[in-house]
């Protein structure tokens, strides 16, 4: 945290506050990150739940652009960054699919959704659409491949060491995230009827 706070010339007991929920980034605070991280500002804008513009030419691949960054800061952190591409997400989400179906998948999704949502102590889009997954999942709304795609993204969401550890600020969350909208893409483009 010390570190960060001298990267970003952030004070160290604002970072805190940030990152344990009692105080909400600004938009300042976002850029500082963004450019010390060397990632999109729209993605922390996004985690931190701030409403953005998205043109039409803004694709998935977008997120694709901020991999090398992210590798960057992953490997400052002492994570092992040759896991991290969106290539290893969707395959995660591909396996969850199934267990997610189980009768273990499904308690440990009902068990574990809300809690795991006041640890984070977030609002905004990301966690908003994570919500509405989580009640679309709950009350069986979809077809067998819907529900199976939601409840993927609900059990990576869940469980804290993914692609991107969400213990590692101030980008843990980043990869579940983008579980959310790959999960959300598919939901709007393919016909499961």
């Amino acid at each position: 945290m010390r570190k960060f706070s001298e990267l970003t010339g952030i004070d160290k007991a604002t970072l805190s506050r940030i990152t344990n929920g009692k105080r909400r980034a600004t938009p300042e605070h976002l850029e500082k990150m963004a450019n010390c991280l060397h990632i999109s500002i729209n993605d922390l804008y996004i985690a931190a739940g701030y409403p953005i513009e998205q043109t039409n030419g803004q694709k998935i691949s977008d997120l694709h652009s901020s991999i090398d960054s992210l590798q960057e800061v992953l490997t400052t952190s002492g994570v092992d960054h040759h896991t991290f591409s969106i290539d290893r997400i969707e395959d995660q989400l591909e396996e969850m699919k199934e267990y997610s179906q189980t009768t273990e998948g499904e308690k440990k999704i009902t068990q574990n959704f809300e809690s795991k949502i006041i640890k984070i102590g977030s609002v905004g889009p990301f966690i908003s659409e994570l919500k509405g997954l989580y009640e679309r999942f709950r009350e069986k709304k979809g077809t067998p491949a819907e529900i199976a795609i939601i409840g993927s993204v609900l059990i990576y969401f869940i469980i804290s060491v993914d692609v991107i550890p969400d213990y590692i600020f101030p980008i843990g969350y980043l990869d579940d995230a983008i579980s959310v909208k790959l999960a959300l893409s598919l939901l709007i483009k393919k016909p499961w009827e």
